[in-house]
Protein backbone atom coordinates (compact mmCIF):
# COMPACT_ATOMS: atom_id res chain seq x y z
CA UNK A 1 0.00 0.00 0.00
CA UNK A 2 2.83 2.41 0.83
CA UNK A 3 4.50 1.77 -2.55
CA UNK A 4 1.30 2.74 -4.32
CA UNK A 5 1.09 5.98 -2.36
CA UNK A 6 4.66 6.85 -3.40
CA UNK A 7 4.08 6.04 -7.06
CA UNK A 8 3.45 9.39 -8.87
CA UNK A 9 1.44 7.67 -11.62
CA UNK A 10 -0.89 6.12 -9.09
CA UNK A 11 -1.17 9.38 -7.16
CA UNK A 12 -1.98 11.26 -10.38
CA UNK A 13 -4.59 8.71 -11.33
CA UNK A 14 -6.12 8.95 -7.87
CA UNK A 15 -6.12 12.74 -8.14
CA UNK A 16 -8.33 12.61 -11.21
CA UNK A 17 -10.94 10.68 -9.27
CA UNK A 18 -10.78 12.78 -6.12
CA UNK A 19 -14.48 13.63 -6.19
CA UNK A 20 -15.62 10.15 -7.22
CA UNK A 21 -17.97 9.19 -4.45
CA UNK A 22 -20.10 6.10 -4.35
CA UNK A 23 -22.59 5.90 -1.46
CA UNK A 24 -25.25 3.22 -1.14
CA UNK A 25 -28.08 2.81 1.38
CA UNK A 26 -27.54 -0.52 3.17
CA UNK A 27 -30.20 -0.43 5.89
CA UNK A 28 -33.40 1.53 6.55
CA UNK A 29 -34.86 1.28 10.05
CA UNK A 30 -38.55 2.14 10.23
CA UNK A 31 -41.32 2.02 12.79
CA UNK A 32 -44.99 1.47 12.05
CA UNK A 33 -48.22 0.12 13.52
CA UNK A 34 -50.63 -2.51 12.28
CA UNK A 35 -53.44 -0.82 14.22
CA UNK A 36 -54.45 -4.10 15.89
CA UNK A 37 -53.18 -6.25 18.75
CA UNK A 38 -51.16 -9.30 17.71
CA UNK A 39 -51.13 -12.64 19.62
CA UNK A 40 -47.36 -13.14 19.69
CA UNK A 41 -47.40 -16.55 21.40
CA UNK A 42 -49.71 -17.88 18.70
CA UNK A 43 -47.46 -16.41 15.99
CA UNK A 44 -44.41 -18.06 17.54
CA UNK A 45 -46.26 -21.41 17.53
CA UNK A 46 -47.70 -21.19 14.02
CA UNK A 47 -44.80 -19.59 12.09
CA UNK A 48 -41.37 -21.19 11.76
CA UNK A 49 -39.42 -18.01 10.95
CA UNK A 50 -39.97 -16.38 14.35
CA UNK A 51 -38.14 -15.93 17.67
CA UNK A 52 -40.03 -15.09 20.84
CA UNK A 53 -38.65 -15.05 24.40
CA UNK A 54 -41.02 -12.82 26.41
CA UNK A 55 -38.96 -13.31 29.60
CA UNK A 56 -36.02 -11.61 27.88
CA UNK A 57 -37.77 -9.17 25.52
CA UNK A 58 -41.45 -8.32 24.90
CA UNK A 59 -41.19 -8.33 21.10
CA UNK A 60 -41.32 -11.17 18.58
CA UNK A 61 -38.71 -11.29 15.80
CA UNK A 62 -40.05 -12.20 12.37
CA UNK A 63 -37.44 -13.01 9.73
CA UNK A 64 -38.59 -12.24 6.21
CA UNK A 65 -36.84 -14.01 3.32
CA UNK A 66 -37.93 -11.72 0.49
CA UNK A 67 -37.05 -8.93 0.77
CA UNK A 68 -34.43 -10.02 3.31
CA UNK A 69 -35.48 -8.05 6.40
CA UNK A 70 -36.32 -8.53 10.06
CA UNK A 71 -39.32 -7.21 11.92
CA UNK A 72 -39.82 -6.73 15.62
CA UNK A 73 -43.52 -7.11 16.41
CA UNK A 74 -45.14 -6.15 19.72
CA UNK A 75 -48.50 -7.20 21.22
CA UNK A 76 -49.81 -3.69 20.61
CA UNK A 77 -49.31 -4.11 16.86
CA UNK A 78 -46.37 -1.71 16.83
CA UNK A 79 -43.51 -2.88 14.61
CA UNK A 80 -39.90 -2.01 13.87
CA UNK A 81 -38.51 -3.21 10.55
CA UNK A 82 -34.80 -3.32 9.64
CA UNK A 83 -32.67 -4.52 6.76
CA UNK A 84 -34.45 -2.98 3.76
CA UNK A 85 -32.33 -1.00 1.30
CA UNK A 86 -35.12 1.12 -0.17
CA UNK A 87 -38.55 2.41 0.85
CA UNK A 88 -40.06 0.15 -1.81
CA UNK A 89 -38.50 -2.86 -0.01
CA UNK A 90 -39.78 -1.48 3.31
CA UNK A 91 -43.35 -1.47 1.91
CA UNK A 92 -42.89 -5.02 0.59
CA UNK A 93 -41.72 -6.10 4.06
CA UNK A 94 -44.76 -4.48 5.71
CA UNK A 95 -46.97 -6.45 3.29
CA UNK A 96 -45.16 -9.69 4.28
CA UNK A 97 -45.81 -8.81 7.95
CA UNK A 98 -49.53 -8.27 7.20
CA UNK A 99 -49.60 -11.69 5.50
CA UNK A 100 -47.85 -13.28 8.50
CA UNK A 101 -50.27 -11.88 11.11
CA UNK A 102 -53.23 -12.87 8.89
CA UNK A 103 -52.16 -16.50 9.46
CA UNK A 104 -53.00 -16.06 13.16
CA UNK A 105 -56.33 -14.37 12.50
CA UNK A 106 -55.28 -10.70 12.54
CA UNK A 107 -56.69 -9.04 9.43
CA UNK A 108 -54.95 -5.69 8.90
CA UNK A 109 -57.10 -3.52 6.64
CA UNK A 110 -55.24 -0.22 7.04
CA UNK A 111 -52.12 0.82 5.11
CA UNK A 112 -49.64 1.15 8.00
CA UNK A 113 -47.95 4.55 8.21
CA UNK A 114 -44.17 4.20 7.90
CA UNK A 115 -41.82 6.42 9.92
CA UNK A 116 -38.13 6.28 9.03
CA UNK A 117 -36.04 6.22 12.22
CA UNK A 118 -32.57 5.84 10.74
CA UNK A 119 -30.82 5.24 7.44
CA UNK A 120 -27.41 3.56 7.25
CA UNK A 121 -25.36 4.14 4.11
CA UNK A 122 -21.85 3.10 3.19
CA UNK A 123 -19.39 3.54 0.36
CA UNK A 124 -16.40 5.61 -0.62
CA UNK A 125 -15.74 9.34 -0.97
CA UNK A 126 -12.83 8.81 -3.38
CA UNK A 127 -10.08 10.34 -1.25
CA UNK A 128 -7.44 9.00 1.14
CA UNK A 129 -7.78 10.30 4.68
CA UNK A 130 -5.15 11.04 7.31
CA UNK A 131 -7.21 10.08 10.36
CA UNK A 132 -4.60 11.29 12.87
CA UNK A 133 -4.65 14.77 11.33
CA UNK A 134 -8.45 14.82 11.14
CA UNK A 135 -8.72 13.84 14.80
CA UNK A 136 -6.60 16.88 15.68
CA UNK A 137 -8.04 19.45 13.25
CA UNK A 138 -11.75 18.57 13.30
CA UNK A 139 -14.22 19.00 16.15
CA UNK A 140 -16.67 16.29 17.22
CA UNK A 141 -14.32 13.39 16.44
CA UNK A 142 -13.39 10.23 18.31
CA UNK A 143 -10.37 8.23 17.21
CA UNK A 144 -8.68 5.42 19.13
CA UNK A 145 -6.72 3.39 16.54
CA UNK A 146 -5.56 0.87 19.17
CA UNK A 147 -9.18 -0.17 19.66
CA UNK A 148 -10.70 0.42 16.21
CA UNK A 149 -9.24 1.56 12.86
CA UNK A 150 -12.06 4.02 12.07
CA UNK A 151 -12.61 7.62 13.13
CA UNK A 152 -16.06 8.68 14.35
CA UNK A 153 -17.17 12.13 13.24
CA UNK A 154 -20.44 13.79 14.28
CA UNK A 155 -21.70 16.31 11.75
CA UNK A 156 -23.67 18.92 13.70
CA UNK A 157 -24.83 21.22 10.93
CA UNK A 158 -27.82 23.59 11.31
CA UNK A 159 -29.44 21.89 8.28
CA UNK A 160 -28.56 18.28 8.97
CA UNK A 161 -26.97 15.97 11.52
CA UNK A 162 -25.33 12.63 10.88
CA UNK A 163 -22.65 10.40 12.35
CA UNK A 164 -19.86 9.14 10.13
CA UNK A 165 -17.35 6.35 10.48
CA UNK A 166 -14.30 7.25 8.39
CA UNK A 167 -11.47 4.98 7.27
CA UNK A 168 -8.06 5.96 5.89
CA UNK A 169 -8.84 4.51 2.44
CA UNK A 170 -11.83 6.85 2.02
CA UNK A 171 -14.47 4.26 2.91
CA UNK A 172 -17.27 5.67 5.06
CA UNK A 173 -20.41 4.63 6.92
CA UNK A 174 -23.13 7.22 7.52
CA UNK A 175 -25.91 6.87 10.11
CA UNK A 176 -28.50 9.14 11.69
CA UNK A 177 -30.28 10.57 8.65
CA UNK A 178 -33.92 9.93 7.80
CA UNK A 179 -33.99 10.18 4.00
CA UNK A 180 -31.76 9.21 1.09
CA UNK A 181 -31.57 12.87 0.08
CA UNK A 182 -30.33 13.72 3.58
CA UNK A 183 -27.64 11.03 3.28
CA UNK A 184 -26.24 12.65 0.14
CA UNK A 185 -26.46 16.18 1.58
CA UNK A 186 -24.64 15.01 4.72
CA UNK A 187 -21.90 13.37 2.62
CA UNK A 188 -21.46 16.59 0.58
CA UNK A 189 -21.07 18.57 3.81
CA UNK A 190 -18.63 15.97 5.12
CA UNK A 191 -16.45 16.30 2.00
CA UNK A 192 -16.38 20.10 2.38
CA UNK A 193 -15.34 19.76 6.06
CA UNK A 194 -12.65 17.22 5.18
CA UNK A 195 -11.19 19.46 2.47
CA UNK A 196 -11.13 22.38 4.91
CA UNK A 197 -9.41 20.24 7.55
CA UNK A 198 -6.73 18.93 5.17
CA UNK A 199 -5.69 22.25 3.59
Amino acid sequence: MKDKALNPAVAEKKGKGKNDKDITVVNIVVSSSLGKEVPLEKMATVLANTEYNPEQFPGLVLRIKEPKTSALIFNSGNIVCTGARSLQKVRESINRIKEAVAKVGVNVTIEPKITVQNIVASGSIGMDLNLNKLAITMRNTEYEPEQFPGLVYKLNDPDISATFLLFSNGKIVCTGTKSEDAVHRAVEKLIVKLKQATK
